[in-house]
């Protein structure tokens, strides 16, 4: 579940452009805004002319007023009534000290109402308040169109593309991702770097693959086991040659695994998801993994952090639970299209289908035994539009860096193991060259819906990453 987004907002006037547009944009934003479900943070109407900012003395009251409130906003909306006052609303946000992402809107004239009580001169008044909080290196981001009108769609779309960015940035400046285990030996592709991580907000909490097993071996409420057991049950066609002892552990792993994430105030977690878990406690961690993610907490595979930073990315900004992938095969002679596919952990919904089996694992199950593998959830991921991404640590180069792009699930009719997923992407085999050139893992997370645009200006405008946008 996504927290409702909170917003501090301003509205600005010019002393000798009409009050009454101020007036009436203040009301018209803050009324819409609440009726569309985001908390609003805006000074009393009767402190300041106009209820607005036009001047440093107004500058002084909204600027007190929103650090009072600092915990509750997410993002400040800045809407030009008509010029504004751009140093004004310059020192609003530096006396405020927010370090919050900004969405800068400028209100559109009409052409039959170019006098002087309703011309607004927000088209040029608002390259200049962007003008000023560049000079002070104040970050922001500007509506698709230059000048809207606050009472239409238009601004209702810009406002919830910009909720979902807010949710993006504070997430990940507060982020706790779970690293439960050790990375497979070989698997070099997903070493990390903690310390660039924590730069940006990011913090790892670590445990040892052996705490999650004992905590689960240790699990003696009957009730609480049968309870999960129906839920597993629920959540996908468990395979008949499965024992209910197999079941009942995975039932305990389940609740031992979410147990400690939640514990531990994490939002994401990366898991070690074998072999260990396999040999030591006789089951997968996928199921438990799935289950997590749909519920909002998304889980990588193979100790992969940053595959579950991006996972959590993803989340916040598509709201729709992530999955987690390889690159994996091509597509017959398609340059275009390509099957990604995991054992899988696959949250159901990211499926698109409620046609999911809960089975064992198939490339374990012929080395370590079938019997030690219960718990990878498979099936066709559905046809649909999707966003992919992947956030890296580039510790030769001292930075975190990122590519996502848009493409679409197609349906199909493969038979192979695991979660399995046709992909389009336009431009293909330009974006896996670029993969391959900039030493990205072949982990890859993908969500339904096109959300790029999101992530790009979240990581590359406000988190301050590297990023390549691919089309």
């Amino acid at each position: 579940m996504l927290n409702k987004v909170n917003f501090g907002v301003i509205v600005t006037t010019r002393s000798f452009f009409s009050a009454d547009l101020a007036r009436q944009e203040r009301e018209k934003v803050v009324g819409k805004l609440l009726a569309e479900g985001y908390g609003v943070e805006i000074p009393p109407r009767e402190d300041t002319y106009a209820g607005a900012v036009s001047a440093l003395s107004d500058a002084d009251v909204y600027a007190r007023y929103f650090r009072a409130r600092m915990d509750n906003i997410d993002g400040l909306i800045v809407v030009l009534a008509n010029f504004g006052d751009e140093v004004a609303v310059a020192e609003t946000i530096s006396r405020s000290r927010l370090d919050v992402p900004i969405l800068i809107v400028a209100c559109a004239d009409e052409t039959d109402k170019m006098d002087m009580s309703h011309r607004r001169d927000a088209f040029c008044g608002k390259i200049s308040l962007c003008n000023n909080l560049y000079q002070r290196n104040i970050r922001y981001t500007l509506t698709q169109n230059h000048t809207l009108k606050t009472d239409g769609e238009e601004f209702s779309a810009e406002v919830a593309k910009f909720a979902a960015v807010c949710r993006v940035v504070a997430g990940l400046r507060n982020l706790r991702v779970g690293a439960v285990g050790a990375r497979p030996n070989d698997f070099h592709t997903v070493r990390y770097s903690e310390k660039l991580l924590q730069a940006s907000g990011i913090n790892t909490v670590v445990t040892d693959l052996s705490v999650v097993i004992a905590d689960a071996k240790k699990i003696g409420d009957a009730g609480l086991i049968a309870n999960k057991v129906d839920e597993i049950k629920n959540y996908g066609k468990v395979s008949p040659v499965i024992s209910a002892e197999k079941l009942e552990n995975m039932a305990k792993l389940c609740i031992a695994l979410e147990d400690w994430v939640v514990k531990n105030q994490c939002r994401a977690s990366a898991v070690q998801c074998w072999d260990s878990i396999q040999y030591n406690y006789g089951c997968a961690t996928c199921t438990a993994m799935s289950m997590m993610g749909e519920a909002g907490l998304p889980s990588a595979c193979e100790m992969d952090v940053t595959g579950a930073v991006t996972m959590y990315a993803l989340y916040m900004a598509a709201g729709a639970p992530p999955g987690y992938l390889d690159w994996d095969n091509n597509f017959d002679d398609e340059r275009e299209m390509c099957v990604n596919l995991h054992c899988s952990n696959f949250p159901k919904s990211f499926f698109g289908h409620d046609d999911i089996e809960i089975e064992n694992l198939d490339v374990l199950s012929t080395t370590i035994g079938a019997e030690k593998c219960f718990g990878a959830c498979k099936g066709k991921v559905a046809p649909g539009k999707m966003t992919y991404a992947k956030i890296t640590t580039d510790d030769k180069n001292g930075k975190i860096k990122a590519y996502i792009g848009e493409g679409e699930f197609v349906a199909h009719d493969i038979e192979t193991k695991g979660g399995v997923a046709l992909c389009r992407v336009k431009n293909l085999q330009s974006l896996l060259s670029y993969i391959c050139a900039n030493g990205f893992e072949h982990h890859v997370s993908m969500c339904r819906g096109q959300t790029a645009d999101i992530l790009e200006e979240a990581l590359e405008n406000y988190m301050g990453w590297e990023v390549y946008r691919h089309s």
